[in-house]
């Protein structure tokens, strides 16, 4: 095993959950109004209503793709009689629609983001970088994929390597020797994933974390009447009248 394995498929990971999870946490607790999407739907709507959603909905279907194809071993789906083929076929199938839609709705953003005058004004340099991780792995994805299936390339079974490679860094276990034998394209893929997650506290992707939760449980806004809007109709007060 050379030093480099070791630093890509050992120290770089654990390198990157440190750095995920203390940058996030940090961001939380010191830049909490900064923890926002920075919205530009006001400058533009038109395209930001396909884009957004197509992009929003193909991410989601990758993140669990990825969770899947990761975390549930190859032996889990044999017990469940789901054969290799199904699995390949419905892995791949989902895998290049959600890429394509992810890649799709990203490249509009951008497009969006760059013709739009007052929205490119407002993209910041951490914006560019962002996108530039952000496209990166999205196409290293799909590359993947598409070698994976055997559409370019003889195919190959990531199950048999990157998964349980994967699976070992969470159980404190790490098997590089597994990572260091599969394809490059899932290696590259590999560590543009990882530096993404790097970068990922620091940019406006901190939203995924946040849900509105609290909307469904506070108190409702109660809108009253003032009566006729003739000021002179009544006499002017100060504070909250009284209620009941």
């Amino acid at each position: 095993m050379s030093a480099k394995d070791i630093l890509l498929w050992v120290v770089l990971p654990y390198v990157t959950i440190a750095v995920f999870v203390t940058g996030t946490l940090w961001r939380y607790r010191y830049d909490k109004f900064g923890w926002t999407t920075r919205s530009s739907q006001l400058y533009e709507r038109r395209l930001i209503r396909i884009a957004s959603p197509i992009f929003h909905i193909g991410i989601l279907a990758v993140v669990v793709g990825h969770v899947i194809g990761l975390l549930i071993p190859e032996s889990w789906t044999d017990a469940a009689r789901v054969s290799e083929d199904m699995y390949h076929l419905m892995a791949v199938g989902i895998g290049l629609v959600a890429g394509a839609c992810t890649l799709f709705g990203v490249v509009m953003l951008i497009y969006r983001r760059r013709t739009t005058g007052p929205v490119f004004a407002a993209t910041t340099r951490n914006d560019k970088t962002m996108y530039v991780f952000l496209v990166a792995a999205i196409c290293l994805g799909l590359l993947t994929t598409l070698i994976g299936s055997g559409i370019v390339g003889d195919g190959y079974n990531y199950r048999e390597t990157v998964s349980p490679w994967f699976r070992s860094i969470f159980l404190l276990n790490p098997q590089p020797e597994l990572m260091a034998e599969s394809l490059p394209s899932f290696q590259i893929h590999a560590v543009a994933g990882m530096l993404l997650f790097i970068a990922w506290p620091f940019t406006r992707l901190v939203h995924a974390f946040s849900a509105p939760l609290g909307y469904v449980f506070r108190p409702y806004v109660v809108y009253r009447d003032r009566g006729p809007h003739d000021s002179g109709s009544r006499p002017s007060r100060r504070g909250w009248e009284r209620v009941g």
